[in-house]
């Protein structure tokens, strides 16, 4: 999972890769910490193609901002450039794994 340090980069992921999975966490948030690696796992075994990035909110307030993100963990799903999903604070990595299948398999 690549770290995310500026915007211009983020927005540029989000236009060019195919599907995009963008975890903003801090290092501070211990759910962030906990699920980080196991939703890195998940994502490697069953959906490999997705590009997988993380923004630490608590280095970058104002990268989250701009993205809409005010409250920690959050996970957003883009595909072909379009927000997909967008998982707020209490989510199942099962959940949006189940989410993802479909537009999943039409893109890849």
């Amino acid at each position: 999972m690549k770290e995310i340090y500026d915007l211009a980069t983020l927005n540029t992921l989000k236009s060019t890769e195919k599907g995009l999975l963008i975890l903003f966490g801090g290092q501070n948030c211990s759910v962030c910490y906990s699920i980080k690696p196991k939703l890195i796992e998940l994502m490697e075994q069953q959906a490999p193609k997705i590009t997988l990035v993380s923004v630490d909110c608590h280095i970058l307030p104002e990268l989250c901002a701009q993205n809409g993100v005010m409250s920690l963990p959050t996970v957003q799903v883009f595909f072909e450039g379009n927000c997909f999903i967008e998982e707020v604070r209490t989510f199942s990595l099962q959940h949006i794994l189940s989410k993802i299948q479909r537009p999943y398999q039409l893109v890849f």
